[in-house]
């Protein structure tokens, strides 16, 4: 279970988080009459409900997920999801059968978006789930060395008939699906990602191989690009190459919305509000689309909650990716740091992708972060019994 520091480190993640779902309790309850309240007092209180369920996954997941076995089980059921959705994106792609989940398409026709509307959300998604799916790769690797060639031959044989190979062909067909969505930021983010964490843990790891952890870095790149090259990998750098500012709005909302933010610094608008307050800050040279969400979580959550609740959310981020680097430096078992090498690259790639996109607004991806911070924080302080 978890030793006494843990237990107050994660009552602090927990109070931090809790700051959301308060504040719109009080926006959703205060009269409207008062500066605090809510524009849209229904709204806020269904966002303050939802909020609070995100909470109670992550504190189900630090009590339920106590032993060996449960965090396996837990850690494969995301890397099956994340299966499932690149499967099923890829083939109603491929065969050209547009639906989504049971709902013909309509928008992103001949991209794999798998179960969501938007392809950049399944782009986070799998980005989410590859995290868990290469630190429990990680986990695997052996830091024996291998002297004799028989050693070395029933090494080979036993890595390409073994679980290693069936996890390397999940990844590979994750990866094949996050691709063919041909989100830029989804994609950018999982490469640098995957690099930063990487680097990281060659650093901090006093219980790994300098040279298993690059050739398994590698063999993930390798694959990476030979599936990219059959899968469209170079269509996402046409379209990171054609970007321009001339068909880019998203710098433009992202200064409307700083003018919506200043207008309401400390409180926010209210939690789920961005729609209705929005229209009254844009300008003509956003067109005529409609923007129910920012394409940039920070600035949405710190225009509906103001920048003290958003600082709060940060903070709880942060300590728990201090925890996984504490986890990958001190932990000596191959679990624990493979779970913070997943729960690290998640942070990294969600942060960098929450500039561009508004990933944590849609309730499966911040339903499943919250699985993954709750496992960050576990990598440090979980004492097996299995003794």
């Amino acid at each position: 279970m978890f030793i006494n520091n843990s237990i107050k480190q994660s009552v602090y993640i927990i109070g931090l988080l809790f700051t959301a779902p308060l504040m719109a309790l009080i926006q959703g309850i205060s009269p409207t009459d008062l500066s605090i309240s809510s524009i849209d007092a229904d709204k806020t209180l269904q966002e303050g409900l939802l909020g609070f369920s995100f909470i109670l996954i992550f504190c189900l997941t630090l009590l339920l997920a106590n032993s060996t076995k449960r965090i396996k089980i837990l850690a494969y059921t995301l890397i099956l999801s994340g299966l499932f959705q690149a499967v099923y994106g890829s083939m109603m792609t491929l065969t050209g059968t547009e639906y989504s989940f049971f709902i013909p398409k309509e928008y992103y026709k001949n991209l794999a978006t798998g179960t969501f509307i938007n392809r950049n959300h399944l782009a986070g998604y799998l980005v989410l789930t590859l995290s868990v799916g290469i630190g429990i790769m990680v986990s695997t690797l052996t830091t024996q060395s291998t002297q004799s060639w028989r050693e070395r031959f029933r090494l080979i044989i036993t890595t390409l008939l073994g679980p290693k190979a069936r996890l390397r062909i999940m990844l590979i067909i994750m990866v094949a699906g996050l691709v063919m969505t041909h989100s830029r930021m989804g994609n950018s983010s999982f490469f640098i990602s995957l690099a930063i964490t990487g680097i990281i843990a060659l650093i901090l790891s006093k219980h790994s191989t300098r040279s298993t952890m690059i050739l398994i870095s590698s063999l993930i790149v390798i694959d990476i690009f030979v599936m990219g090259t059959f899968f469209g990998v170079e269509k996402v750098a046409d379209r990171l190459q054609n970007t321009s500012e001339e068909h880019e709005t998203r710098d433009e909302v992202n200064r409307y919305t700083l003018d919506a933010i200043q207008d309401n610094l400390l409180t926010g608008s209210g939690a789920g509000t961005y729609y209705t307050n929005f229209p009254k800050y844009r300008q003509y040279d956003v067109g005529k689309r409609f923007y129910d969400h920012a394409h940039n979580d920070y600035f949405e959550f710190a225009s509906e909650y103001g920048v003290v609740v958003t600082a709060c959310l940060l903070l709880a981020v942060l300590l728990v990716l201090l925890s996984t680097l504490k986890a990958l430096r001190k932990r000596k078992k191959p679990l624990m740091r493979g779970i913070a090498f997943s729960a690290t690259m998640a942070i990294i790639a969600l942060a960098i992708h929450s500039t561009v996109d508004f990933n944590l607004q849609i309730p499966s991806n911040a339903a499943t972060f919250m699985v993954i911070l709750a496992l960050g924080q576990i990598s440090l302080h979980h004492k097996s019994r299995e003794r």
